[in-house]
């Protein structure tokens, strides 16, 4: 599989990983691969993407420090990235509730990426079928699994081998349908341990 064309095709990515697996690395390879005409707008909580492409706005979280000053979260930050005529919207990290953001837009047919924090790509998908609901009580499974199945086109999971080198661990292909409440995938590349 060459994920370059996959990006040059606008799919959506999911980067996963476990803590200095190299996520944000990968999420910055991969992004460079973006066509020069991808208008790309980044929203993370600290700066730590910068790919090599044209035409990028990076928006960072702000705390609020002084009485009268508004924080500004990383949910505000993907309701506002739409306004700015994105053609690939990316999260640094999801980890919260603006994960609902994110598959709305991915669900309006905006390409986009993020990274998650998990042990496996399966389990990057069932984090990111949790993390929305942090939203509210009216966001319920029944519409983010089936938003995520048809939204999310790949999960790239990344991890360190005990000689500390970093690598692609698996990758996984979601397939647009949900079996009992699973999201069901194909696999595309696995290493051996």
């Amino acid at each position: 599989i060459e994920l370059k064309a996959l990006v040059e095709q606008g799919k959506s990515f999911l980067i996963s990983g476990g803590t200095h697996t190299g996520k944000t690395t990968l999420l910055n390879a991969l992004l460079s691969e973006s066509p020069p005409q991808t208008r790309l707008i980044t929203a993370e909580e600290v700066f730590e993407l910068s790919p090599d492409v044209p035409d990028m706005i990076n928006m960072q979280c702000r705390e609020s420090v002084q009485a009268g000053e508004a924080a500004i979260d990383l949910r505000r930050l993907v309701k506002e990235s739409l306004r700015m005529r994105p053609t690939r919207l990316v999260i640094g990290e999801v980890r919260g509730a603006e994960a609902l953001e994110l598959l709305i837009a991915l669900n309006s047919g905006m390409p986009g990426m993020t990274s998650v924090h998990a042990n496996s790509a399966r389990d990057a998908l069932a984090k990111l079928s949790i993390l929305p609901m942090l939203a509210g009580e009216n966001v319920t499974g029944s519409f983010v699994v089936p938003t995520i199945a048809s939204s999310v086109d790949l999960v790239v999971h990344a991890q360190t081998t005990g000689h500390g080198h970093r690598r692609v661990r698996e990758i996984i292909g979601v397939v647009g349908r949900v079996e009992s409440d699973v999201i069901e995938t194909s696999e595309i590349f696995t290493t051996i341990n």
